[in-house]
């Protein structure tokens, strides 16, 4: 079921505003209409698309008159006092959409999400790909998987009488088992599947947990979308056979309407969660329309690719990151240049890992995954834990760990001198001084001056341990501090001066 609230927030992205709201949030939405001029019946529905109309109080006088909850108009000018009036009295919402957007797209918008969200007498919607299992194992008298091109499941019925194993590993973890997938791709199954519209019977295997399946490519056009499993010890009769066939179609309609909400769904959470990675005034609202409560945050960040290819395995991370397969899903993504983001609720980068871990074991084995976890924060602090989350994915390229999740609380160090050497890249990093003095001396007559100051200061002032890191003795680190004062006044006997040169040292030779 579709409320009002769920209306304004996602049609918040393509620039509507409510401007007047004299009825709940939480009002049901179930039937959208627009006057069509060649039916002179009055329509009526909640949603009213005010097509045509030539003010806002024309459009809440025409949504009144069809016991709309809400009056979709175009316009960018907020509604006069008079249409404000008469709203209140029918009780109608009224949304005002930027003119930019054509009715074609709002239509499709808002025709795709109502519906999308009206329920049947079993409570689910008309395009519930659950609704749709339960019927045609009803019709079919056997349990019923809908799974994708990858065998993860989309949908599978509630009938379990007789359930073999695979079935019920297959629903538990939300995909077919790889020995099934292995066997099923011994057999030929998945090559008749790309080739034919034919239902299949698939033998049983003990040895596996298998008992016999019917299986047909779930097809849209020539594009195949998934594919519909029936347990069955023997092949189906002729009749149900052609109801399996017929029901292919069914849920291909079904499965092409689930993708473009979907695309719809990650699109507009896509633009909101940016939003809060670059920091918005109004966080807190953006946060309450992702659905996510208030409370401490992480950012994380995602790349991945195969050899050189870097975009193929990025989409199918971000897919994988905004797939909840039914169950609510933790965070919220975007895909945004060539990183996926997600921020999750919680401060524990155990979780975070742990959900990381989750989609690295997703993707393929064949591709590189590198990931980085920002610091705890605030909704404010959003974009603070985005740059941190960049910072540790950088850090991959000076420490590359192969499979390494490196978050901020663990590496904030490494990440500080980061952010230095970039000062330095950008000029910022002192010309002259005791290091760059002492630089110019060990080029021009040979000596060892910089790394034995790096090595005296990395020990505080241990000689016999920075004697041992350069292979000399404990003399020879007092006499070359003796003459490295000649050629530039240290001032090591001064806290402030030793912290400087260790940061400049850090910066500008790093010893990884």
């Amino acid at each position: 079921m579709v409320t009002l609230d769920r209306l304004v927030n996602v049609l918040g992205g393509y620039g509507a505003r409510l401007c007047c709201c004299p009825v709940s949030r939480e009002v049901a939405l179930r039937d959208v209409v627009m006057d069509d001029p060649a039916d002179p019946r009055r329509s009526r529905g909640d949603v009213y698309l005010a097509v045509g109309a030539g003010s806002v109080l024309e459009a809440v006088g025409r949504a009144a008159a069809a016991r709309a909850s809400v009056v979709l108009v175009r316009g960018s000018a907020p509604p006069g006092a008079d249409a404000v009036e008469q709203a209140e009295d029918g009780r109608v919402a009224v949304l005002l959409m930027d003119p930019e957007v054509s009715w074609g797209q709002l239509a499709g918008v808002v025709y795709g999400l109502v519906l999308e969200g009206r329920e049947t007498e079993s409570g689910r919607g008309p395009t519930d790909l659950f609704a749709l299992a339960d019927s045609l194992a009803d019709a079919l008298g056997s349990a019923v998987t809908i799974e994708d091109q990858l065998s993860r499941v989309l949908a599978y019925s509630s009938r379990q009488q007789g359930a073999d194993r695979v079935r019920l590993e297959t629903i538990l973890g939300r995909r077919v088992p790889e020995p099934a997938r292995e066997l099923f791709e011994r057999r030929g199954v998945f090559a008749h599947l790309a080739e034919s519209d034919e239902p299949l019977f698939v033998e049983a295997a003990p040895e596996h947990g298998l008992t016999g399946r019917m299986v047909v490519a779930v097809r849209a056009g020539h594009q195949t979308l998934g594919s519909i499993w029936v347990e069955c010890p023997a092949p189906l009769s002729d009749v149900r056979s052609t109801v399996l066939h017929d029901s292919s179609r069914t849920v291909g309609l079904h499965l092409l309407r689930s993708r473009a909400s979907a695309d719809l769904e990650r699109q507009i959470e896509s633009d909101l969660v940016i939003r809060l990675l670059e920091g918005t005034p109004d966080a807190a609202a953006v946060l309450s329309r992702l659905g996510l409560p208030p409370g401490r945050f992480r950012v994380l960040a995602l790349q991945a690719h195969i050899a050189q290819e870097r975009h193929a395995a990025l989409l199918v991370a971000f897919e994988r990151a905004t797939t909840g397969f039914g169950w609510s899903r933790p965070g919220r993504s975007t895909l945004f240049s060539n990183t996926v983001y997600t921020i999750l609720p919680g401060e524990d980068v155990a979780i975070a890992r742990a959900w990381l871990d989750g989609i690295r074991t997703a993707l393929p084995a064949q591709v590189t995954v590198a990931a980085g976890i920002g610091g705890a924060a605030t909704t404010a602090e959003l974009p603070a834990s985005r740059r941190e989350s960049d910072e540790c994915l950088a850090l991959h390229d000076t420490r590359p760990e192969p499979g390494a999740t490196l978050a901020y609380d663990e590496s904030w160090d490494d990440i500080l001198i980061l952010r230095l050497r970039a000062a330095a890249a950008a000029g910022r990093a002192p010309a002259r001084g005791p290091i760059a003095d002492l630089a110019r001396h060990d080029a021009a007559n040979g000596t060892s001056y910089v790394a034995t100051l790096r090595a005296w200061l990395e020990t505080q002032g241990e000689l016999t341990e920075a004697a041992e890191r350069l292979g000399v003795h404990p003399n020879t680190i007092r006499y070359r501090l003796r003459k490295m004062a000649a050629v530039t006044p240290l001032r090591l006997d001064l806290p402030a001066k030793r912290l400087a040169m260790i940061i400049e040292l850090a910066v500008a030779d790093p010893q990884d």
